[in-house]
């Protein structure tokens, strides 16, 4: 259906299970459930979430915890869903022809989803909804509030969006074949629909919104520094830069995965050999040097720099742990690792033209799901760390650096 010869017209059983649309609300409604168990466990060993994102804090103790809040939303959100799909098995029974002509079952769910985020619903915290979509809409032209507004949760929500790039993508591949007269939604998955490049496009938008927060936040360091005519404790900027460039390597992988999908020799110019080695050299890149900001900077353990081997703390981690055990540091490493490297192939849309590959591609995405996840406890714990204990050995460190730097 997508006009790629390798695919094969009779809808996968994948497919029949859990058409697209309903993979795209699945994972959303996951991410919801991820958030509160985020927020439960964090106020659990006294880490303040609403506090370091600037959200106003419970004006009263009969009001439930924000954690219950989200869980509520998720609780919403999940029955309908489960509702709707089992009388989706129910009617179409996994029969292909069925599956394509319920479109609209999984397309109503979509709009529930939406209704359920925007409408004022008189048990459901209306605060806490329209203070995400407000987030979301500032992010979204690449905007960042200032650190006494919640920039910290502009950061968080545009780093979650990045971990939900391909599901922006199936979202639209959904939407674009719902309204299109030659395609069911619930059919056959067209990576094409719109056109070679828009998926991709739709792909890459949350690394352009989070590369703008990047030149956002150096700008305010460099113009801070005019003002006060020296450096202040952030340095020149030169971090942001190196953020800015970690969310730049993700551009060659989407647009060499989308010149190898429809690839043309005249027009290329390069064997596609050759073009699947550069794309595999960029998918590296990606990967190894989120992996290596991760670990570094948005965590701030030691583990690639010279204070690792310290007798004041576990190897390769920091002084100031929250979690009860050094163990569990060690095993969010080796997730992130594993996990960072999936999530750079999945950026890859050349790769789900294969038949037997719509299940896996929905793995990945969950599987981004649960590192984004794992990867929140520790970013919030390395946050609240810096502004309750101020700077960590490593960012005196390197003010100490750029300080001599500027007197020599």
């Amino acid at each position: 259906m997508d006009g790629d010869p390798a695919v094969k017209p009779e809808l996968d059983s994948f497919s029949r299970l859990l058409p697209l649309p309903y993979r795209v609300a699945l994972i959303i409604v996951l991410g919801i459930w991820a958030w509160g168990l985020n927020l439960q466990y964090l106020s659990l060993i006294k880490i303040d979430v609403p506090a370091l994102i600037r959200y106003p804090s419970r004006t009263s103790p009969t009001h439930p915890p924000h954690h219950l809040s989200c869980y509520r939303v998720a609780t919403f959100l999940t029955i309908p869903l489960v509702a709707s799909l089992l009388f989706f098995w129910a009617i179409t029974r996994g029969n292909s022809t069925s599956v394509q002509r319920w479109e609209i079952l999984p397309n109503l769910y979509l709009l529930v989803l939406v209704v359920g985020f925007v409408a004022p619903i008189p048990f459901l915290s209306r605060s806490g909804r329209f203070r995400t979509l407000a987030t979301l809409k500032r992010v979204s032209i690449g905007g960042l509030a200032e650190a006494q507004d919640g920039k910290f949760g502009d950061i968080l929500m545009a780093d979650a969006l990045t971990s939900y790039a391909k599901v922006l993508g199936d979202l639209f591949i959904a939407l674009c074949m719902f309204f299109s007269s030659k395609h069911s939604s619930t059919g056959r998955p067209d990576r094409g629909c719109g056109g070679q490049f828009m998926v991709p496009f739709i792909i890459s938008i949350p690394s352009v919104i989070r590369l703008r927060q990047c030149l956002i936040e150096y700008f305010r360091v460099r113009n801070g520094n005019k003002r006060t005519g020296g450096m202040g404790s952030s340095g020149w900027g030169g971090q942001h830069l190196a953020n800015a460039l970690k969310y730049t390597s993700a551009f060659p992988v989407i647009i060499l995965s989308a010149l190898q999908r429809g690839y043309d020799p005249k027009k290329i110019g390069m064997t596609e050999a050759g073009l699947f080695r550069l794309w595999l050299f960029f998918v590296f890149l990606n990967s190894f040097y989120s992996f290596y900001w991760d670990v570094t900077r948005d965590w701030e353990l030691s583990l690639f720099s010279s204070a690792r081997k310290s007798p004041e703390y576990p190897y390769g981690l920091r002084r100031h742990l929250y979690f009860h055990a050094k163990e569990i540091y060690y095993c969010a490493i080796i997730i992130d690792l594993l996990l960072r490297c999936t999530w750079s192939f999945k950026l890859s849309p050349h790769l789900d033209h294969f038949n037997d590959l719509e299940g896996g591609i929905f793995l990945m995405e969950a599987l981004e799901v649960f590192r984004r996840w794992i990867w929140v406890f520790f970013r919030v714990e390395t946050e609240w760390v810096r502004n309750n204990r101020g700077p960590l050995p490593d960012d005196i460190l390197l003010n100490e650096m750029s300080n001599k730097y500027d007197e020599d």
